[in-house]
């Protein structure tokens, strides 16, 4: 299991770093550096000038050594311009502006200055992902337990009503997007359109606290929508368990029904559906973009459709990051769980 470990654990970090290096080079794109220039400085800027910004702040350099840069690897490159002050990455990031550090990346936990929050992107990131945080909790308690108990009774008896029924209403769910059902819920229980207005249209309050009625429609929202794919999953576990051999031979010795799914079935049966359901870290966190944007919730998707509008490459390049590490550490835990839950697999 150790060489397992760190067999993946090599296979991640390289992945993170093809990735963060795409990023890289798509934001760093001469298009999106000259709009920089011109949003820092002065949009009526020659081409001159934006030569001479791009070359005083670092943009101008090789890719790999600008890259290097931002990993933490190489040291900053420092200017001195026509007024005497430092220029540079590092000195963007440091409070003591003549006397920067010469590193100032990834692996020193530096992810940048925010052109339009005019504040360090690891600072923002860390308060908006806690934001994001908390809408993913409540989303996963209450999406995964509700696609559970859905996906077992349909697959309890393969082909009945209810069978027919729930898988009807989880394919529904997950046909129909955030976007859609999160303005069908804004109008139906939160707006004037039909009177209910049980709940905020806003969950801008949300941040400040939680409550009941500015947090129940982007939950319900998104837990909706993933709701339906674990529950299909564990239906059709759940079926492919209940015509099994010792199932069957558990029916033959007599074995009540309830006893043969909850401790027979059920154990097996909920393999594949733990693998789904650690996917559903990953969602989330990139699938709150519409929501948060939705219903004016600022936390992690809210600030990546901001970075992304408003050409903050660093901020935005912090935003990958994250979203990568994430993705990367649930595919870790869901197969060393995998691996855990089904005793047939064995590694080496």
């Amino acid at each position: 299991m150790l060489l397992f470990i760190l067999r993946r654990l090599g296979v991640m970090l390289l992945t993170a770093l093809c990735l963060t290096f795409v990023v890289f080079f798509l934001t760093n794109l001469d298009p999106n550096l000259e709009k920089l220039a011109k949003t820092e400085g002065n949009m009526r800027m020659t081409d001159a000038q934006v030569a001479a910004w791009l070359e005083r702040n670092g943009y101008s350099q090789n890719l790999f050594v600008k890259y290097g840069e931002w990993l933490g690897i190489l040291p900053s490159k420092l200017v001195k311009g026509e007024d005497g002050k430092l220029y540079g990455r590092c000195v963007r990031l440091a409070e003591d502006k003549s006397n920067p550090p010469r590193y100032c990346g990834l692996l020193q936990g530096e992810l940048g200055f925010s052109t339009v929050f005019k504040d360090h992107s690891s600072t923002i990131i860390g308060t908006r992902l806690g934001l994001t945080g908390i809408l993913m909790f409540w989303v996963m308690i209450v999406m995964v337990p509700m696609a559970l108990v859905v996906g077992v009774l349909a697959g309890m008896r393969e082909g009945s009503t209810l069978d027919r029924t729930l898988s009807t209403a989880s394919i529904a769910s997950t046909a129909t997007p955030e976007y859609v059902s999160g303005v069908i819920f804004v109008a139906v229980f939160a707006s004037s359109v039909v009177g209910l207005k049980w709940f905020k249209g806003s969950a801008a309050s949300a941040m400040n606290g939680v409550t009941f009625e500015n947090f129940t429609l982007p939950v319900m929202t998104m837990a909706l929508y993933g709701m339906g794919y674990i529950a299909r999953m564990t239906r059709a576990s759940m079926a492919e368990v209940m015509t099994a051999q010792y199932i069957r031979t558990a029916r033959l010795k007599g074995v009540s029904f309830r006893n043969i799914v909850l401790k027979h079935a059920l154990r097996n049966a909920l393999i594949a559906p733990f693998t789904v359901i650690m996917l559903q870290f990953p969602w989330l966190l990139t699938g709150v973009v519409i929501v948060e944007t939705l219903f004016n919730y600022k936390g992690f998707g809210w600030t990546l459709v901001q970075a992304a509008g408003n050409n903050d490459i660093e901020l935005l390049l912090g935003c990958s990051v994250v979203a990568v590490f994430v993705v990367l550490i649930t595919q870790l835990i869901s197969d060393i769980g995998y691996v855990y839950l089904n005793p047939r697999i064995r590694v080496r």
